[in-house]
C-alpha cells in the first residue's frame, strides 16, 4: 500500500524558507504512488488562504491548536515535521512537543536550525523534540555534528540529508553584456546586501550588474515596513552605484527563478549569520552549476571549501570584491560539484522514503513478549 505522508509546517502561500522547503519536499514525496496532506501552521504574517493540499490549519494564536493538529496528522501513516523555534506557539515553540506526544504514528523531524550556543530552554526543547521523534534529519554534516556533540540526543536517530534543489540545468543560459551578480531570497536585515553593494565600487572596471531578487520577508514587513530596502537604495545612491543594482521584488515561479539563476555569473551570499547551517539558496546555486561567493557561515564552509565557490570574511566589502573579481576573471579557480544530482529533489525524496519505510517497518513489528 502506498504511504500517506502528513506534513506539519508553514506552507505556501506563506512565504518563508520552511514553507518553500515543505512544499518542495511534499511534492517530491507524493510525485509517485504516495499521497499526502499538509497541516499548515500559520503565524499571522502574510499567510493567505490555504491551498487544496492543506488538510488542516493550526493558527499560531490558538493555544490548544496542537490537539486538533495532532489528530489530523494521525490520519496519515507517518508525520514529517519541520522544526524551527519561531513557528510554533509556546516558549521557544515548545507546543510542538505537546503535539508530538499526542501522535500515534511515527514521525520524522527536520531540523532547520541547530544552534551552537542555545539558551537552556532552547537546548531543552530541541532535546525533547529529538527524544519524541522516530527519526531526525539535519541538512548538513555541520548541523549533524553540532547536534550530536552539543545536545543530549540519541545519535542513532539522526541522519544528514541535503536540503534539496530544483533541476535548472535544462534552462538555457542567457547572459547580458555585463557580468551578472545575483542574490535572491526574502529580504531583511542579516542578508548582508549592504556589504555586496559596498563591494561594487571596487569592481568598476568589470562594470557588473547586481540583481537583488525577492520580496521583503513578511515578518520584517509587518514590523519595520520597507526600511531595510530603502536603506539599500540610499546606500547605492551615496556610493554612486545605484544604476548597477537591479531590485526585483516580484514573486518568481520556478521557471522564472531557474532562468534568473542560470543567467548569473556569480551568486553572492553576503549573509551576516555565523550560525546558519542550512541555506536553500546556496543549494540551488550549487545544483545549478553557478559559482558562489559567500561569507563563511557554516553551510557555506561545508559546501564551498575546495568546491564550487569562494569564502570570504563577514562584513568585508573589499574581500567580497576580490573574490568576485577572481571568479569573473579566473573561472578555473572554481570547480563545479560532481554530485549535483544528489542535491536535487528526487534523490533527496528517495532518502526520506527510505527513512519512512524503516520507521513504518519497525512500527509494524510486534512488541517483544
Amino acid at each position: 500500500m502506498a504511504t500517506r505522508y502528513g506534513f506539519l509546517s508553514t506552507h505556501p502561500p506563506t512565504r518563508c524558507g520552511l514553507a518553500t522547503f515543505n512544499a518542495a519536499l511534499a511534492a517530491a514525496l507524493t510525485a509517485g504512488p504516495a499521497s499526502g496532506g499538509v497541516v499548515r501552521v500559520t503565524t499571522g504574517a502574510g499567510d493567505g488562504p490555504p491551498g487544496p493540499d492543506v488538510a488542516h490549519t493550526w493558527p499560531g494564536h490558538d493555544a490548544d491548536g496542537w490537539r486538533s493538529a495532532a489528530d489530523a496528522l494521525n490520519g496519515y501513516d507517518i508525520a514529517i515535521i519541520q522544526h524551527e523555534y519561531g513557528i510554533y506557539p509556546g516558549a521557544d515553540g515548545a507546543d510542538v512537543l505537546r503535539l508530538m506526544r499526542r501522535l500515534r504514528v511515527p514521525s520524522i523531524v527536520v531540523l532547520h536550525t541547530v544552534l551552537s550556543r542555545p539558551t537552556p530552554r532552547q537546548k531543552s526543547v530541541l532535546e525533547q523534540v529529538v527524544g519524541a521523534a522516530g527519526a531526525v534529519v539535519t541538512m548538513t554534516g555541520t548541523a549533524h555534528d553540532r547536534l550530536i556533540v552539543g545536545y543530549d540526543v540519541d545519535p542513532a536517530k539522526v541522519s544528514a540529508i541535503p536540503h534539496g534543489a530544483a533541476d535548472h540545468t535544462g534552462t538555457p543560459v542567457v547572459r547580458g553584456p555585463r557580468p551578472h551578480l545575483l542574490t535572491w531570497g526574502l529580504l531583511g536585515p542579516g542578508k548582508g546586501i549592504e556589504w555586496a553593494i559596498q563591494a561594487l565600487p571596487h569592481l568598476r572596471r568589470l562594470d557588473p550588474v547586481y540583481t537583488v531578487a525577492g520580496r521583503t520577508h513578511p515578518k520584517v514587513l509587518e514590523r519595520h515596513g520597507e526600511a531595510y530596502r530603502a536603506s539599500l537604495h540610499q546606500l547605492g545612491a551615496e556610493l554612486g552605484v545605484a544604476q548597477s543594482v537591479d531590485y526585483r521584488s516580484q514573486y518568481l515561479d520556478d521557471a522564472a527563478l531557474g532562468a534568473l539563476i542560470r543567467s548569473a555569473d556569480v551568486v553572492v551570499l553576503p549573509y551576516d549569520s555565523v550560525e546558519q547551517v542550512t541555506s536553500g539558496v546556496l543549494i540551488e546555486a550549487v545544483a545549478a552549476g553557478v559559482p558562489v561567493v559567500a561569507t563563511a557561515f557554516p553551510h557555506a564552509v561545508e559546501l564551498l571549501t575546495d568546491g564550487p565557490g569562494l569564502l570570504v570574511p563577514h562584513r568585508n566589502p573589499r574581500a567580497l570584491a576580490t573574490a568576485i573579481r577572481k571568479v569573473l576573471t579566473q573561472p578555473a579557480l572554481v570547480r563545479t560539484t560532481g554530485d549535483a544530482a544528489t542535491l536535487r529533489w528526487p534523490a533527496v525524496a528517495s532518502r526520506y522514503e527510505a527513512l519512512a519505510e524503516g520507521l513504518l517497518t519497525s512500527a509494524a513489528q510486534p512488541a517483544p513478549a
